[in-house]
């Protein structure tokens, strides 16, 4: 009986989802407790320290799985397709927070934001305006969708190559 090469991508898709569900509770979490509307970040901070350990996690099962063989190309697959699809579930998931659980909530966090934008007597009234400009293009969950996507890409890639070269066995790429 042959033995089948694993497929990076179809091997990374359940460390995706996994991901995903991770920032999902840690989004829920954020919002149950209210620390969502206070601006309150260090619960994503843990997202930012487990993104890394999965990706390393799974390079390193893909390799354990390859028969302890893993180039370049492959590790690069794996972190990526891991990254895009924590980051779809993450966006769909934003999508129905902010078009059918909680349609309110953006205008909610626009307050929030103008009200501290307002309190800061030493930013200059132009600079008042552009955050705010800045702040309502951010808030349009598409939007915020698509750069979620785009950054977890980025830094998927980064966290991917540094496991690649790290852990790559073979020089075939």
């Amino acid at each position: 009986m042959e033995n089948l090469k694993p497929s990076p991508g179809k091997f990374a898709m359940n460390y995706g989802l996994i991901l995903g569900a991770i920032m999902i509770l840690i989004s829920i979490a954020m919002y149950v407790t209210g620390m969502l509307l206070e601006g309150k970040e260090w619960p994503q901070y843990l997202y930012y320290i487990i993104f890394p350990v999965i990706i390393f996690y799974a390079i390193g099962q893909f390799k354990k799985t390859n028969a302890n063989s893993l180039s370049f190309s492959e590790a690069l697959k794996t972190g990526m397709v891991i990254a895009v699809i924590s980051a779809l579930v993450y966006a769909i998931y934003g999508l129905v927070f902010n078009y059918i659980i909680d349609p309110d909530f953006m205008g909610e966090m626009m307050k929030m934001a103008e009200e501290k934008i307002a309190e800061d007597p030493n930013m200059p009234v132009e600079m008042k305006e552009k955050s705010l400009e800045m702040a309502k293009t951010f808030s349009n969950p598409f939007i915020g969708s698509a750069l979620w996507l785009a950054l977890s890409a980025f830094f998927g890639l980064i966290w991917s190559a540094i496991a690649g070269l790290v852990m790559k066995t073979n020089s075939q790429d």
